[in-house]
This record gives C-alpha cells, structure tokens and sequence, in this order.
C-alpha cells in the first residue's frame, strides 16, 4: 500500500495525480462544482419516476464521490455496511438474549477494529514503545504505513448507531440492501458528517421525494452560506494561523493572541461550513439532514457550547456511551465520572495524538465546573431578575466561554503537548505588533466579524440570509458571491479539517 503522510491540518501527498482525485470530495474545488449539478439533474429528470432506481442512482454516484479519493477504500465501506445490513437482519429476526449480545458484539467489534487499526494503531505503538523505553526497556519501533481513510470514523459511528439501535428495539431493520448502502454512503455528508442516524435519515429513502421551491431556496443559501465560511472565513485565517504555528518561538504575544483566535474561527468556519453546505446538498435533493452547529461561539458556559457544537457528535456520545454508562441518575459523582470519560473519549475520537485527548480533559473539568455550579446554585439566585442579571452576566459569562475554549483550542491545533504549552507561555514574552502582519489579519478579522453579525442576527432563523426585504436578500446574496469570487482562498482547493477524522 503507498505511504501516505499525514500531519495534522495538512496532507501530504506525494503523487499529485492523487491531490487531483481527492478534489472531488473537497466541496470547494471546481470538480465538485462539475459533480453536483450533473448529479442534481440526473436525479430529478432522469430517475424521479421511480424511486428504487432513485437510490440506487444516489448509491453509485456516492461510491463514485468517495471512490474518486481512493478506490481501494470502496472495499473497506462496502464491507463495512454489508455486516451491519446482514447483522441488523439478524437482530429483527433473533429472540435469543445471548445471540442477541453475539450480533451486537460482531457489529461492534469490526467496526471499532477497523477504526482502531487504520487511525490509533500506529498510536498505541509509539505509546507503548515511550513507555517501556522509560523505565529501562529497549524497544525496536514498529509502524504501519496505512492511508487513513477519509470519513471512517463518521460512517463507522453512523452504522454503529443503526445497529444499536436494532439491538435496543427502537428502530425495525430495513430488509432493502440498496437503500441501506445509500444511506451509509450518501455523499453529502459521508466524509465529515453530520453523523445521521438512521431513526431520521433512513426513512427518507423510503418514501417518494419531491422537489420544491422552498428545499432548493434553502439548499442553495446553505451551500452559499457555507463556501463563505470554508473558502473566506478558514482559509483566509489558516494562511495567517500556520504562519504564526510555525514559528511560535519567533512571534510576538500579539501575533500567537492572534493566531489564537484565528483558529477559532478557522475551525469553526471549516467545519460548520462543510456541515452547512452538506445539508444544502441534501437539501437539493429532497433530504432532510440535522443541524450540527448552533452558533456555538455565542454561547453562555461550557455546557451551552456542547449543546450547539458539532451536535450530531455530542448527541452519538451521549446517547450511546453517557446514558448505558448511567448518565446522571445515579449520584453526581457517578455524573461527574461518565462526563470525564465521554470528554476522554471524544478527544480520542478526534485524532490519535495525546493533544486531543489533554483537549477533551479540558473540556470535561469546565463542563464538570458548569454542572456543579449549577447543583449548588439555589433557586433563587437563579431566579433573579434585572437587566445586569439578564443582559450583563450572560454576556460576560458568554465572553469567558469563548477564551476559555479558545484557550483549549491551541491543544487541538498543536502537534504535541509540549508545543502548545510553549505556545501559551510565549504570549507573555513580547507585546510588539509586527508591521509585516497589520495587511495580513486585516481580510480575515473583518470578514469573521461580518460572520458574527450575520449570524447573531440569523441565530433563531433557519438561514442567515431570511429577511423580509426581497431587495435586501438579493443583494446580500451578491455580496457574498462575490465575497467567495474576490477573497476565496482557492489555492490548492484547501481540504476540510475534518477529513482527518
């Protein structure tokens, strides 16, 4: 197998016929531009009559999509969705207790094996290789030189889901194989998500779909939305954040408070804007997907933050690890140990790399912090009224939410906890702007706060571009074409964050 080597937030590929196939998963190069409407026209002029060929059209044109990165892993999801569609059968049909937990565990281990073996092999290695090195073992490294597949871990959860779901009784099999390979693979959100769950996705496929005027409006604000915030907001602030991350040791503290903050917006704009455009995609074609962000930087505390990022994630875990752990019915110690473990667990989640699982503690002690402040609050403090307590505390709690998980952030970006530590210790060091940098931030600090202000006024509509005037709406979606034209950071068609988890 070619070695491929990733790092984190780049991928390095040696042969540049492979970037070429990669575009098309990228919904921000002009393959997929080609892609889409061949496909959207295909879909509803060609096969609407009749609905088998409909997914079956939907199944090929996503194993194309994914198989255009790397047609050897088609194999691996295929594989993948046969042993969950044959063992979800099998669980309908099964009474038994003992087979049951038989199924389950079969699903579960394959599934979690292949995760394990193409993302945290190489991981557990070199863990263990440290360990036994610093007590006085000598070691011989042993590493494999594996490509990690694209969207594994958001596929992989996805099946998991369907067949625990089966196992709990809470869903019936589907006994259409087509239908249920479509639904794993379905191209929009099959490399970075949302993590769909079958209760909500699966039945679309089922039923007969209708385009409409309102479902393409929507798509296409999505899509528009989200190309601004992956191609103007995260690329314009990554080309100033990976200059500032490699030379922490060279930069002043304005600079690393600055690339600090810019990777805030450069993650989210990355992430929530391919969920966007995800969701405008399917939008297009008659599907309902689920929100995953709900402008998670204007939240209250910590616990606010997790109910509005990356929510198809946070939800999987807390259905499906927090409560069978017990979630917070037993005591508060019990509460407070699941909600340390499900952090541990997501940041391992994200990457194979001790920074992310350091990110997730971080996050559990702040959100364990909320949830104990709010135990020993009593009901009338919490009932108190005026407008410092209405407007004043929300927005300074809201204020030290967003540095504190801008603060964790650095954990995240960094290769090592040693580097993010010396990263956070430099900030201290020298207060100078540098003249060289005042051009540089200027694009991406004022399209993020125009970011900001077009979603703090769209945070209770479904689109930020929902207004009354026609004129206005027209003109807003010609401000941020053009946005996307002139100051879109096309160069080498940037690949989304997510793709390395």
């Amino acid at each position: 197998m070619k070695a491929v080597q990733y790092k984190i937030f780049s991928l390095e590929i040696r042969s540049k016929n492979k970037l070429c196939k990669e575009l098309l998963v990228l919904f921000n190069s002009f393959t997929f531009l080609i892609f889409l409407p061949i496909v959207f026209t295909l879909y509803w002029f060609v096969f609407q009559r009749n609905l088998k060929l409909q997914n079956a059209f939907i199944l090929v044109v996503s194993y194309v999509f994914y198989g255009w990165w790397d047609w050897r892993f088609l194999g691996l999801i295929a594989f993948s969705s046969l042993v969950d569609y044959l063992v979800g059968l099998k669980l309908g049909e099964e009474n038994d207790q003992k087979r049951r937990n038989i199924l389950l565990g079969i699903s579960l281990g394959l599934n979690l094996g292949l995760l394990g073996l193409f993302k945290y092999f190489n991981f557990f290695i070199d863990s263990t290789i440290q360990l036994l090195n610093s007590v006085g073992f000598m070691a011989n490294p042993y590493s494999l030189q594996l490509i990690l597949p694209v969207g594994i871990s958001f596929y992989t959860f996805q099946t998991m889901s369907y067949t625990i779901d089966i196992y709990k009784r809470q869903i019936e099999p589907t006994k259409d194989p087509i239908d249920f390979f479509a639904f794993v693979s379905f191209f929009p959100q099959l490399v970075a998500g949302p993590i769909e769950r079958a209760s909500n996705l699966l039945p679309q496929f089922f039923a007969k779909r209708n385009f409409t005027y309102e479902k393409g409006k929507l798509g296409m604000e999505l899509i528009l939305w989200g190309l601004f915030k992956k191609v103007v907001i995260a690329d314009n602030c990554a080309l100033v954040v990976n200059q500032i991350f490699e030379r922490v040791d060279d930069a002043s503290s304005i600079e690393l408070l600055l690339g600090m903050f810019l990777f805030s917006f450069q993650i989210y704009g990355d992430f929530s804007g391919y969920s966007d455009i995800a969701i405008g995609v399917g939008s297009l074609l008659g599907f309902t997907l689920m929100t995953n962000f709900k402008t998670p930087y204007f939240s209250v505390d910590i616990v606010d933050f997790w109910r509005r990022w990356h929510i198809s994630l946070s939800t999987w875990f807390r259905d499906y690890v927090y409560i069978p752990l017990g979630g917070s019915k037993i005591n508060l110690n019990i509460t407070f140990r699941n909600i340390f473990l499900v952090f541990l667990v997501s940041g391992f989640w994200h990457g194979a790399n001790w920074t992310f699982v350091f990110w997730g503690a971080i996050h559990s002690i702040l959100f364990i912090f909320v949830i104990w402040n709010y135990q020993r609050s009593s009901e009338a403090k919490l009932q108190k009224t005026g407008f410092f307590y209405k407007k004043i505390t929300p927005f300074l709690s809201g204020l030290l939410t967003f540095v504190i998980v801008t603060i964790a952030w650095i954990f995240f970006r960094s290769t090592t906890l040693q580097g993010a530590f010396q990263y956070l210790s430099n900030i201290w060091i020298n207060f100078d702007i540098p003249s060289s940098l005042r051009l540089a931030y200027q694009v991406p600090v004022f399209f993020v706060l125009l970011m900001m202000v077009m979603e703090w006024r769209g945070k209770d509509k479904n689109s930020v571009f929902e207004v009354r005037s026609l004129n206005l709406k027209y003109s807003l979606y010609f401000v941020f074409f053009l946005s996307i034209l002139f100051y879109g950071a096309f160069v080498d068609s940037h690949q989304f964050i997510y793709f390395q988890f």
